[in-house]
């Protein structure tokens, strides 16, 4: 009997905490928790953190280094918004996880840059073929980086590939001599700093600032066209059916003020732009 006792003790306890566990799940009404890759998405979120605290709301700001775990986090209700993706990676996202996100609005556009090891501005101009080249892996940057690579004269896509498609490097039709290799996007850098001399890597913006790695010593920058800029311009998501409550709308205002314009003009001298 004691033992039986004991046993019910135990598991009265473990659902006790399961509760618990559930009760705190999610956020309150005057907290907003937003999960953000730490370059720039963070640095720009701790620009508005006064403002907001100003309307009644606390700011927390969870940062990541990946781009799967703030959607599953988003999904699952532990954040209340994310902001580190653009909406083709997040449409091709939902579609592959079953997840149900919305972007809700754009904050700014980051410009893929190619970089090398060992590649001099003159070499990358007339030198393009017979060289490695690093690109990311997911659909939606794989397709921006090949385009950048086209737009060079490294590679010649497909007659139908588009921008809005999720292509991979079975979408060249002539690599011209080079080794094109998917590499997940948030290894890029580190990939570039560890091989051989002559290879290229086209980084995503924030992966770039990351690393240290300076725009304005960028051997090309993606074409930001009107629309690409709009296309790819990261946005704060929500999980649908939140895009109107009152703190993510108080959010979007916070971020979409001259405050967040003038830090990213002045602080990231065009490696990243505003959208808004």
């Amino acid at each position: 009997m004691k033992k039986l006792i004991a046993i019910l003790a135990i598991l009265a306890i473990a659902a006790a905490s399961a509760v618990g566990l559930v009760a705190c799940k999610g956020t309150d009404e005057h907290t907003i928790v937003v999960g953000a890759s730490s370059t720039p998405h963070a640095e720009i979120l701790a620009v508005v953190k006064d403002a907001l605290l100003s309307q009644g709301y606390t700011l927390k700001i969870v940062t990541y280094d990946d781009y799967v775990l703030p959607n599953l986090a988003l999904e699952e209700g532990s954040l209340d918004a994310n902001y580190f993706q653009h909406t083709p990676y997040l449409n091709t996202f939902n579609a592959q996880k079953g997840t149900h996100l919305v972007a809700v609005d754009k904050i700014h556009y980051e410009p893929f840059g190619v970089y090398g090891k060992g590649v001099t501005q003159a070499d990358f101009d007339t030198v393009k073929t017979g060289r490695k080249i690093l690109v990311p892996d997911d659909g939606s940057n794989c397709t921006r980086a090949l385009f950048v690579l086209q737009e060079q004269g490294y590679i010649t896509l497909n007659a139908d590939a588009k921008a809005t498609d999720n292509l991979s490097d079975k979408d060249i039709l002539d690599g011209r001599g080079n080794t094109v290799i998917l590499i997940k996007a948030e290894n890029l850098a580190a990939q570039l700093g560890n091989a051989d001399s002559g290879t290229l890597a086209v980084i995503n913006g924030n992966y770039a600032l990351a690393a240290g790695l300076d725009v304005r010593n960028a051997l090309a920058i993606e074409n930001a066209t009107g629309e690409a800029a709009s296309l790819y311009a990261n946005v704060i998501a929500v999980k649908q059916g939140h895009q109107n409550d009152a703190k993510i709308q108080a959010l979007i205002t916070a971020l979409k003020s001259q405050a967040v314009a003038d830090y990213i003009q002045s602080h990231y001298e065009g490696a990243v732009k505003v959208a808004f």
